[in-house]
């Protein structure tokens, strides 16, 4: 491994447009013509373990040395913990060179140093808009961990983030990992052939055509070992309430999966109910999580007369998106049973079909996706279809197979091709290294970004 502490973070500046257009501030050149990697990584004030994940594999064209800028604590100290965890393990290992400034000015010297072209994002929430924005200003590209925003004013000056990205050519994007797992991709793919789900079902608020609902868990094992959460993760004010955190992965599903390639507006956006509520920790289960022996003065404000922190970590709302709707909800405990993960539940109803993914004790709390006809609809005629999508998927999901069961079928997925989790964020980085070499970022993407926080936001204003 190689880490280098420094006072101050002078560093070579990259250019990040092409040989012809080098613009005043960039005395470098990183575009294809030249032997040196073309992207350069820094890492921002990392609090969460995204950030880390990011760095769990290397990729083509991206330079080894990553620029860190950071205040000297925990949750820095876990950050390269993780990194260098990657770098020394013996299958496979990273050779990140990592450059690491903790000056109070750590963000100043970020913005001013040039130490690269891409910025990854993912720890204080209530920070990460106010970063974003003050990259995209100086010219950084950004790729942020979910949310970037949590709370109207927030919105706002994402609003204006995204618009600021656009006039100086550098791309915003959040990471959206859940769009890389393998039993959600296939249930997209499956709704699109209508001999197996047939048209979209608008369902209605009491009977929602999509459901989607995530549980989660703040004790859990992460990269092989007992997650290490920060004290501020328990206030929601510093973190963000489940319903503008984890939801932020289930709208973009919903829209994903609902409108494949098409640029949605606010307009198509309607909140008809929303709420949250409240998760118990113990003493004993907050050092557990966080490793400290008493509750910080300022949660103190949220600790009950049990003398148990009461935690806004869950949060459900119903909308509908172009006439659809849909019931995102996510719920955290504070640890999972014995065998158990966090979990995930999915719905989408047609008119011939649902498709349902499950991750319950049932499948060993592994993800499956089951297609099952609705009442009245010609079973064997699902059967004959869902035999021939299976066939025409065979290149993208080599290996999967309809197995009957005594509601309709599971479309049985080899093991190979559920790589899990921690792998999607790898997933998710190429797809945005991709979109800055090539220069293709489709125009939803960044719209429909914009209308995931608009509903969020919305949801949010509701619960109150």
């Amino acid at each position: 491994m190689k880490n280098t502490m420094i006072a101050c973070a002078g560093a070579a500046a990259l250019v990040i447009c092409g040989c012809d257009e080098v613009a005043p501030e960039k005395t470098a050149c990183a575009c294809s013509c030249s032997d040196q990697p073309t992207v350069k990584l820094v890492t921002l004030d990392p609090g969460h373990f995204h950030a880390a994940l990011v760095q769990k594999r290397m990729y083509p064209d991206v330079d080894k040395q990553v620029h860190i800028f950071a205040p000297k604590g925990a949750d820095l100290d876990m950050h390269m913990g993780r990194i260098n965890s990657f770098n020394d393990r013996a299958e496979n290992p990273t050779t990140w060179d990592n450059v690491v400034y903790t000056g109070d000015d750590f963000l100043e010297k970020m913005l001013a140093s040039k130490s690269g072209n891409v910025v990854v994002l993912a720890g204080n929430n209530a920070a990460k808009i106010d970063y974003i924005l003050k990259c995209v200003e100086a010219g950084y590209n950004v790729l942020a961990d979910k949310p970037m925003v949590i709370n109207p004013e927030g919105f706002e000056k994402l609003q204006k983030a995204f618009k600021i990205a656009e006039e100086k050519g550098v791309i915003l994007y959040d990471i959206m990992t859940e769009r890389y797992e393998v039993s959600t991709a296939l249930q997209r793919a499956l709704s699109r052939d209508a001999g197996v789900y047939g048209e979209q079902d608008k369902g209605t608020p009491e009977d929602p055509a999509v459901t989607k609902e995530s549980v989660h868990h703040f004790c859990k094992l992460v990269a092989g070992k007992p997650l290490r959460r920060s004290d501020w993760y328990y206030d929601t004010t510093i973190q963000g309430e489940a319903i503008v955190d984890v939801n932020t992965h289930l709208c973009d599903l919903v829209q994903w999966e609902l409108f494949p390639g098409v640029v949605l507006s606010p307009a198509d956006v309607k909140v008809a109910k929303a709420r949250t509520w409240d998760t118990l920790m113990t003493q004993a289960q907050f050092e557990e999580s966080t490793g400290l022996k008493e509750f910080p003065a300022f949660l103190k404000k949220n600790v009950d007369s049990s003398n148990k922190l009461k935690v806004k970590a869950n949060g459900a709302f119903t909308y509908s998106l172009k006439g659809v709707f849909a019931k995102v909800s996510v719920k955290w405990n504070v640890k999972a049973p014995e065998g158990a993960k966090d979990t995930h539940y999915s719905m989408m109803r047609g008119t011939k079909s649902k498709l349902i993914i499950r991750q319950g004790a049932e499948q060993g709390y592994k993800t499956a996706l089951y297609v099952e006809p609705c009442d009245g609809a010609d079973v064997a005629s699902i059967g004959k279809a869902l035999t021939v999508a299976v066939a025409k998927l065979q290149d993208k999901f080599p290996g999967i197979a309809p197995k009957k069961t005594d509601k309709g079928w599971q479309v049985v997925i080899p093991p190979a091709l559920k790589l899990g989790h921690e792998a999607h964020f790898g997933q998710v980085t190429e797809k945005y290294l991709g979109f800055l070499k090539n220069k293709d970022m489709p125009a939803w993407e960044v719209s429909n970004m914009q209308v995931k926080y608009y509903t969020l936001m919305e949801a949010y204003k509701l619960s109150r």
